[in-house]
């Protein structure tokens, strides 16, 4: 029998999911999602929290920013995720997505496993879902006043909800600084392909918990995206 050897022409596997834009209903075929991390406009910043990383045993990046690709599978619109134990939490991102439309944007949650972030950060942004609200805008509508944006999100741990992350986009790479070195390092964002545009530092310590909520605020034409997401966590049965 003939071997079939794998090519590096295959074609990508594909996601389909369904978003709303402002009343009308889209239908998106995802073949990329890319987490991008390590996004900070202040390098200061960025240096600083790795030293803290590394101090811990996470790795140093090999770029800044890194762009991690991880199944399309993962992505998903649900209202909760399985997870494996108890060691995973969210963090908000705004996500730009390159449809047949054009170009999107998005709110999620880069959910990630934290102990096996500390030995392998492209494994642990593999193992856990990365939710995303239904309803996105076109970048259009905000390009001239992106840098107004406000992230938050909001975690209940044992039944008490607590504000984890807010603060301005302002602290991220803006869309097309960040696409411009994303091109730079693997060509430009093909449509089809969705990427989370990196967090802000938490209020107090990393937390995980039962449910998370996350919201990207415009509050110059006064409408905001959310969403919110419960947490089961799975049993190890070893």
């Amino acid at each position: 029998m003939q071997q079939v050897r794998p090519s590096e022409q295959a074609i990508p596997n594909e996601s389909s999911l369904q978003f709303d834009c402002n009343g009308l209903h889209l239908s998106a075929s995802v073949h990329d999602l890319i987490i991008a991390g390590w996004t900070g406009r202040d390098s200061a910043v960025v240096e600083h929290h790795i030293a803290e990383l590394e101090a811990m045993g996470v790795s140093r990046p090999r770029t800044r920013p890194i762009f991690y690709r991880v199944g399309t599978n993962l992505l998903t619109t649900n209202s909760q995720v399985d997870v494996a134990g108890a060691d995973t939490s969210g963090e908000v991102e705004f996500v730009l997505l390159h449809l047949s439309g054009g170009l999107f944007f998005g709110v999620g949650s880069d959910h990630t496993d934290r102990k096996v972030e500390a030995y392998g950060v492209t494994v642990s942004k593999q193992l856990c879902p990365k939710p995303i609200g239904k309803v996105i805008w076109p970048m259009r509508e905000v390009m001239e006043h992106w840098d107004s944006l406000i992230l938050r999100s909001w975690v209940t741990c044992d039944g008490v909800r607590r504000l984890y992350q807010e603060g301005g986009v302002t602290k991220m790479l803006a869309p097309a600084d960040l696409t411009d070195r994303y091109a730079a390092l693997h060509g430009p964002l093909t449509e089809g392909t969705v990427m989370f545009g990196g967090t802000l530092p938490v209020i107090g310590c990393v937390s995980g918990g039962e449910r998370f909520e996350i919201e990207l605020d415009d509050p110059v034409r006064g409408r905001r995206l959310s969403h919110a997401y419960s947490i089961r966590s799975l049993p190890f049965a070893d």
